[in-house]
């Protein structure tokens, strides 16, 4: 009775993918797999206990496939990976990995296993209390990975995901935990930037190997953004207008030319079968804090929700709320850590179709029909 109940509950899974991809036009046409922190985060961090959330008003405000209700992103709007997959044709965004039922969505969506304040290192973002740091996500991938086996086949499944886009935005959280001393982990006894750079690069690479050995083929690896320029290192750093902390910005720089280094390295190691896309988000944003006027923003300075000064807090109350600009789509900075909509949007397109020093060794466009 056992074996004929799995066998029918296979037949069943297997008849929902077959239709599915009949409706599906054509069939695969954009599948991602999403890791990373807050900059991805789909709405995870809803499902664990933290302190890092944005499930409350006026997160989402922007986001039409909600009504404006907060989905668990950190910004007013869509994030670059939900504007990527909708320039490459995706009808809907991976759902959260910890939302109920997303399992059985994953084969066509793919799955988002991104988690507010989570590191390259398990260690980052432990204030927080709860979060999904790199190697968990890559974890419950795995356990995605079997279901998929269960439903397509070990054959099928490798197919599958040879076609896949995995994408990977992680590392700002190890920067800031790192450049704030009062932070016990990394207090008095933190090792020297050139070691923590090479320490989350190293940590990194581990993953994107798991990754690679579970299947994956088609990687975009996300470089740090200048986070010396962001309203919170600026705020703590009483540093006036339009000056960024340079000091965090040469740490960041350090480790984004490592990491491309490395990235370097996979390809001649495991291409042409695998293909390793470095992006530079770093060049991409500094320019939009530099010209914002020229890309029609009127503040890059400021935050348009929660205000320049501590606690920087964004919410929404019924009988207090924080400030909040009344042009959304004129601001760099959605709070004091996040982009808003339309800063992502400018980064995403120029992701999609830039050239070698935006995205290489191909951009991301490329990358979608690379081997399809």
């Amino acid at each position: 009775m056992e074996v004929l109940q799995k066998t029918c509950q296979s037949i069943l899974l297997c008849t929902v993918f077959i239709v599915l991809c009949l409706e599906a036009s054509p069939c695969f046409a954009f599948t991602s797999f999403v890791f990373g922190d807050s900059l991805v985060d789909a709405g995870n961090n809803d499902y664990i206990f933290t302190l890092s959330k944005a499930d409350s008003p006026p997160y989402g405000i922007d986001f039409k496939a909600s009504g404006g209700r907060p989905t668990g992103r950190f910004t007013n709007g869509r994030t670059i990976s939900d504007i990527i997959g909708q320039e490459l044709g995706a009808k809907s965004f991976p759902p959260p990995y910890l939302a109920p039922d997303t399992q059985a969505s994953s084969i066509l969506r793919g799955i988002n296993y991104a988690s507010g304040a989570s590191g390259i290192l398990d260690e980052t973002g432990f204030l927080f209390i709860g979060r999904v740091p790199l190697r968990e996500q890559v974890n419950n991938f795995e356990q995605s990975r079997s279901y998929m086996v269960n439903v397509m086949g070990e054959i099928s499944t490798r197919e599958f995901l040879k076609k896949a886009i995995f994408s990977i935005t992680i590392g700002s959280n190890d920067v800031l935990n790192y450049v704030q001393p009062s932070i016990p982990f990394f207090g008095h006894d933190k090792v020297s930037p050139n070691k923590f750079q090479d320490f989350m690069v190293s940590n990194l690479t581990i993953q994107l190997k798991r990754l690679h050995e579970l299947g994956a083929r088609k990687f975009i690896v996300v470089g740090v953004g200048p986070l010396g320029c962001i309203p919170f290192i600026r705020a703590v750093n009483l540093l006036p207008s339009g000056h960024c902390f340079g000091e965090v910005n040469d740490l960041i720089q350090g480790y984004n030319k490592k990491l491309n280094g490395v990235l370097d390295q996979l390809n001649q190691e495991l291409g042409p079968e695998a293909i390793f896309v470095y992006a530079n988000s770093y060049d991409i944003f500094m320019k939009i804090i530099v010209n914002y006027h020229q890309y029609g923003f009127k503040d890059a300075d400021a935050p348009c929700c929660g205000g320049y000064f501590p606690p920087f807090v964004c919410f929404m109350g019924r009988n207090t709320s924080s400030p909040l600009c009344g042009d959304r789509s004129k601001y760099v900075f959605w709070d004091a850590y996040h982009p808003t909509e339309a800063a992502n949007v400018i980064i995403a397109k120029r992701l999609l179709d830039g050239d070698e020093s935006i995205s290489s060794p191909i951009n991301i466009r490329e990358l979608y029909n690379y081997n399809s």
